[in-house]
């Protein structure tokens, strides 16, 4: 069993003939050993025969990934790491942004539905003791979280906050003309490797009214590229061949050491 926050779903968009449109400035982003992180611009337009006062709600999520944390506790005198607990569902990257403050813009409903906000963002975490293994590592999974569960969680967004892996700007969705706007994504050095998704939402009256959902690819370039599918295409090969250059780097070390 798991404790779970509802994962977002497609917006049940409300009768109405205003509709939102969106671009990218780009849909790819190459990652080298230079890389130090990327900029990226969305633009759109909103139509609206009606004039009705309007939102926009832009929504960024990276491939989601597993997150293990553990916590410090003191044990006859000594500080050590308790046993880490995992969080699944949780994206390697969240952003949001917006005209302005997302409470102001929907219910709470709303928002949670969407997964719109990082208040609102779907972290499960398991309730009853597993193990996990993943390349011969064990991870034993606190049971029963119970109460501590919203520390936890306070503890993942923290995290990810310090790193800017997620972000949340309520201002960050400006309109430059009558009907056009813009957005910055922000991608910081250590952005996930994978598929991006950006939604971008209109809301009228608290509803969500249009939605559209671009795409975009941060992938590895290069020498890193070919290492990077190497190491998961071939993780056990990768392995050995990184131990025995390691070995060999060792081995001609002591010789030229002994040389000299």
């Amino acid at each position: 069993m798991a404790l779970e926050i509802p994962s977002p779903t497609a917006p049940q968009l409300t009768a109405s003939p205003a509709a939102v449109s969106a671009a990218l400035t780009t849909t790819q982003v190459r990652v080298t050993s230079g890389f130090r992180g990327a900029r990226i611009v969305l633009y759109g337009a909103v139509f609206d025969p009606t004039t009705k006062p309007s939102d926009v709600v832009v929504i960024v999520r990276g491939p989601e990934q597993p997150i293990r944390i553990a916590r410090k506790t003191k044990v006859a005198g000594v500080w050590i790491n308790s046993r880490p607990v995992v969080f699944r569902g949780a994206p390697g990257f969240y952003m949001t942004a917006s005209t302005r403050p997302l409470d102001d813009i929907a219910g709470f409903g709303t928002l949670r539905r969407l997964g719109a906000g990082i208040d609102h963002l779907a972290i499960n975490a398991p309730f009853e003791q597993h193990i996990e293994t993943r390349y011969g590592v064990r991870d034993v999974v606190v049971s029963r979280l119970g109460g501590d569960y919203l520390d936890w969680r306070r503890a993942v967004v923290r995290l990810k906050e310090n790193a800017g892996l997620y972000d949340a700007d309520d201002k960050g969705v400006v309109f430059v003309d009558k009907d056009l706007f813009k957005a910055e994504i922000d991608l910081p050095t250590d952005a996930p490797i994978g598929q991006y998704q950006a939604q971008i939402i209109l809301f009228q009256d608290g509803q969500p009214v249009s939605r559209k959902v671009r795409s975009l690819t941060v992938e590895k370039a290069g020498i890193e590229r070919t290492l990077y599918l190497f190491a998961h295409r071939s993780p056990w090969l990768y392995g050995l061949v990184s131990m025995a250059l390691a070995l060999g780097a060792g081995w001609a070390a002591s010789v030229a050491f002994r040389r000299n």
